[in-house]
Parts: C-alpha cells; structure tokens; sequence
C-alpha cells in the first residue's frame, strides 16, 4: 500500500489521503459499493443496488474516471486501512454545467465504522483546498434531498441550495439531490 499525502490526527487515528490510481480500481470499486450500499440500503431494493453498481462502478468507468484530465479520486485511510473516498470534477468531467469556473465535489463516501473519526471532514477540506488552489469561483456539489445530516455539514461550511437534479439509480428508481454551491471569491 502507498502511503503519501496529507495526515491528520483525529481521534487517535491517523487519515492519510492519496490519489487514487489505476492499481487502485479493484478496491476502490469495492469501497463504492460498500459505502454506497451502506447509506442507501434501506431506501433500495438489493436489485436496484447492484443494477446501479454494475453501470457506474464497474472497472471499466472507474478507469475512465481516473484517466479524465478533469478529475481526481482520493482515497482516504485510517491507520494505513482503507475507509473512504472522494472524486472532484471540473470543466467537462462535472456532471451539470450551471456553474462558470466551477469545481464539483461528485462524491464523498465513508465506510460507517469510520463514520465521526474525521474522514468525511478531512476529504471534503481536502476538495476545498483543490477548488482554491485551481483559482474556480465556485464550488458545487449535490446532497440526497432526505440527507439532513450531510445537508447540515455542508451547510456550516457555507454552501447554498441553489436546484436540484435526477440522481438516476435505476431507470425505474430516481432520488432528488439538492445541488449546493459555494464562491469561492
């Protein structure tokens, strides 16, 4: 395992945060679905579920994802064990376009045993960091309307309701997310 990256005490535990890269596709596959499953089993079937990670986390799309020129995945560890992760986006990778000079945060997840150890937290500064340092003036991202605790969270770092969106899961499955957003300037 590489460990490179910024570190951050939390806890007792340490969360490193690296790039993710090609030899990383097998386990970060894995870790979407786990992370994805976790937050969202209760409101999908087990079918919609692995329809859903069949189309957007088979190998295939993550290693398009990592290729892309405009965007990055990072995958965060906990005393050197694999806990979450983050893909940002900006320019033609970003999923909507309502935004100029904007800088998405498409996902964050992060396994629930990690869940209050600093992880999501230190993901999300670390997406902050880029979107500033890429000179963007606007950061976005968007949040299942029923997610209240992710809602308040971002809301304390400043973001805004700004619309909405179609999260497709399944063709016959379609939630709403809120998209926020945040200047930059």
């Amino acid at each position: 395992m590489r460990i490179l990256g910024e570190a951050q005490e939390r806890t007792g535990s340490v969360v490193t945060i690296v790039r993710a890269q090609e030899i990383d596709i097998p386990v970060l596959s894995k870790l979407c679905a786990d992370t994805f499953r976790e937050t969202f089993s209760h409101d999908n079937t087990e079918e919609e579920l692995q329809a859903f990670f069949d189309e957007a986390y088979n190998q295939d799309v993550l290693r398009n994802e990592l290729a892309h020129s405009e965007s990055e995945t990072y995958l965060a560890y906990v005393d050197d064990v694999l806990a979450g992760y983050l893909k940002v986006n900006w320019g033609d990778a970003q999923t909507e376009y309502e935004l100029e000079n904007a800088f998405e945060v498409q996902r964050i997840y992060v396994l629930k045993e990690y869940h209050g150890q600093g992880v999501g937290k230190a993901l999300f500064e670390k997406s902050l960091r880029i979107a500033e340092s890429g000179g963007f003036a606007w950061a976005w991202l968007g949040v299942w309307e029923k997610n209240d605790k992710a809602q308040h969270f971002y809301t304390k770092y400043g973001f805004e309701k700004f619309g909405e969106h179609q999260f497709i899961v399944t063709p016959e499955k379609v939630d709403i997310d809120w998209l926020l957003k945040k200047s930059l300037g």
